[in-house]
């Protein structure tokens, strides 16, 4: 296998959010540098063998498949538990669905960096692991999520012992849009790198 052959995936894309620190916003269909930021996602893991999207229905990912956590908007954990009942391939790729730096280039790195182990995360600017923004082989996350009973998505994969990614010099792939002041950086900074 060859850099340009990555193993199979599938991506599971967590929208169903409440977006609280938004005002209840659709945060997934807000607008970052020209696209919804769910968009940005979609085009991150256009290579996906499928994508599977936990919250609902999105007209930027018209061929995703859909599901809905139980409760909707119950959190991360139950949002992949319902995602990975459609995943098929042997890596799954979770990610957040407002990440609007990342790119088909880190998802194919984060595979890379996988081999050999259950998994590997982005880690931020400061070293911390970003847990919506990973690769891990389907098996042994759900494995892991079998017998899991708490919230906590650190608690669920940090025992799984990922490797832990950081991004290129200059790029930020982790980062994630949960405020105004957020969206505002990012489209700021969208805007400077087309200029």
């Amino acid at each position: 296998m060859t850099t340009s052959d990555p193993e199979p995936y599938d991506a599971v894309v967590l929208a169903g959010g409440g977006a609280r620190r938004l005002a209840g916003a659709d945060k997934p269909g807000v607008v970052v540098g020209g696209r919804p930021l769910v968009a940005w996602v979609g085009a991150a893991v256009a290579s996906a063998e499928r994508i599977v999207l936990v919250g609902p229905a999105r007209p930027e990912l018209p061929e995703a498949i859909v599901v809905r956590e139980d409760p909707p908007g119950g959190g991360p954990v139950p949002a992949l538990r319902a995602g990975l009942t459609r995943v098929r391939a042997p890596w799954t790729a979770v990610l957040a669905a407002d990440l609007p730096f990342l790119r088909p280039a880190h998802v194919a790195g984060l595979l890379r960096e996988a081999a050999g182990r259950t998994g590997a995360v982005l880690v931020d600017a400061d070293g911390r692991p970003q847990w919506l923004a990973g690769v891990w082989r389907t098996a042994d996350l759900a494995e892991a999520l079998a017998g899991y009973r708490s919230t906590s998505l650190r608690g669920l994969m940090d025992p799984l012992a990922p490797r832990l990614v950081p991004a290129p010099e200059g790029e930020a792939p982790w980062y994630d849009c949960d405020t105004p002041s957020d969206i505002a950086t990012a489209s700021r900074m969208i805007g400077e790198n087309r200029a």
